[in-house]
């Protein structure tokens, strides 16, 4: 086991004074893989002091320096990329496959596309006989998640860096060991001192007195709605801009003219990806009355191919879920489905045969699910697909917003102007057509509703990190 004791504040690798460590467990094996120990509150105030201290200097780097930067640290991470898939792997559980694609590839792609952002955006519009800027909003604290986190901590980051802010990371106690590599990179890559720094700890605490701190005017959270909601809470009494990516119910209208061979089968694998560990993705399949059957069949038979065991392993396509609560969770959920009278195509509750060690749990699929039910509503986090019936299109689109939630939905169809309507009616953040993925890191990605507020990725990114100033008689 290895043990971490160290935080990364102004440049410099640091003995954290916290009394409390935070255990890395593999979900694969169920065992302890590293002890993390976490920030005292003085560990929090001189990070957010050296980010403070930071500011006034690199606030007034140029947007070429910046771009530099980020080439620079692009650079590093490309070298030590398989490092940071061979962590995922290992602390949360991702399919190497998964991670060396997906997870990890994710970093580069916010990296060059925020550069393009840079490039493009203008700081200062003549409008009238005024000048309108755009200029860095200060002090960054941003706080990632366990399911996607170098995805997470490369949005963020890259978006802060470009904007001229300083910031103070926290990432997620469940997964922080590729959040403490990238700390790594950024000190090889050259970041000045203290515009980056690294807190480690549990949300409830070092999260919340980043939240709170008088010294923080941004904050930037990834998680669920729950720690959400107490994220704004807490960074309330300070009135500090807050940007929130919170949870989803997504659904997946598939209309009567799609290739419903290849819908079901894209919903499933977006459903399953990541073992269901992802906000955005569908897991509420609504389909046409007449489709129900031959939808239901061919669920069931993609759910099926899917090959669950140890992710190391290059044939694994669904490792284990995250640690023991989320599987009870996932488990209470699937119980619930069948208590509430769904038809269970596949799966169930229980570990698939032969994996009794590990949080694995079995690809798992409803039909005969209606909007009132407990797996049509929560967010379960976990390989379960509920399949819902429609007689109309307008009774397609109420399914789809019958949820707290909004961040993402799918649309298919043949006709892109036909799944255009759909999609303008769906009360969601953004939405993937036949599950066109292509452009994900070039558009804004965020959430209505219960799913959050502000948006991540490229331009929209960037312009979360901003603040704007009209100066009136310019000429």
């Amino acid at each position: 086991m290895r043990s971490y004791e160290q935080l990364y504040i102004n440049g410099a690798w640091v003995p954290s004074t916290g009394r409390t460590s935070c255990d890395v467990i593999n979900p694969a094996t169920e065992e302890v893989v590293a002890s993390v120990r976490s920030a005292s509150e003085a560990d929090v105030d001189a990070a957010v002091a050296a980010a403070r201290a930071a500011f006034d200097s690199f606030s007034h780097t140029s947007a070429d320096d910046r771009v530099k930067l980020l080439e620079r640290l692009l650079e590093v991470y490309n070298r030590r990329r398989d490092e940071f898939a061979e962590t995922l792997t290992e602390e949360m559980g991702a399919p190497i496959t998964l991670a060396r694609t997906a997870q990890a590839g994710l970093g580069e792609a916010h990296i060059l596309r925020t550069i393009e952002a840079v490039q493009r955006q203008e700081l200062e519009v003549a409008k009238g006989t005024s000048r309108v800027l755009r200029q860095p909003a200060g002090v960054a604290a941003l706080i990632t998640p366990w399911n996607w986190p170098i995805n997470q901590v490369f949005t963020k980051v890259a978006s802060a860096l470009a904007a001229g802010c300083t910031m103070v990371l926290k990432p997620s106690e469940m997964s922080p060991l590729d959040a403490i590599l990238f700390a790594e990179i950024a000190d090889e890559a050259g970041v000045p001192d203290g515009v980056f720094n690294l807190v480690l700890g549990e949300g409830p605490t070092v999260g919340s007195q980043l939240a709170r701190h008088r010294d923080v005017d941004v904050v930037s959270f990834t998680g669920s709605t729950r720690a959400g909601s107490q994220i704004s809470k807490d960074a309330a009494d300070t009135i500090k801009m807050v940007h929130l990516e919170l949870g989803g119910k997504s659904p997946n209208v598939i209309l009567d003219d799609a290739d419903l061979d290849f819908a079901v089968r894209t919903g499933i694998a977006a459903c399953f990806s990541n073992a269901g560990q992802s906000c955005s993705v569908a897991t509420r399949m609504i389909v046409p009355r007449p489709m129900l059957a031959d939808v239901v069949a061919i669920a069931k038979e993609a759910a099926e191919e899917y090959v669950v065991g140890d992710p190391t392993d290059e044939k694994t396509t669904m490792g284990p879920l995250v640690n023991a609560k989320q599987f009870a969770h996932v488990q209470a959920l699937i119980q619930a489905g069948i208590d509430d009278g769904a038809t269970l195509v596949t799966g169930g509750v229980g570990k698939p045969d032969g994996l009794d060690k590990g949080y694995y749990t079995r690809p798992t699929v409803f039909s005969d699910v209606t909007s009132d039910m407990r797996i049509a509503q929560e967010e379960i986090f976990g390989p379960v697909l509920s399949i819902l019936a429609y007689d109309t299109v307008e009774e397609a689109i109420e399914i789809a917003n019958d949820t707290v939630y909004g961040l993402a939905a799918v649309v298919q169809s043949r006709d892109t102007g036909r799944a255009m309507k759909v999609a303008r009616e769906i009360r969601a953040g953004h939405v993937y057509i036949n599950h066109e993925f292509a452009d994900y890191a070039g558009v804004p990605f965020g959430g209505w509703k219960q799913s959050g507020n502000g948006y991540e990725h490229d331009e929209w990114g960037l312009a979360g990190f901003q603040v704007i100033k009209a100066v009136l008689g310019a000429g």
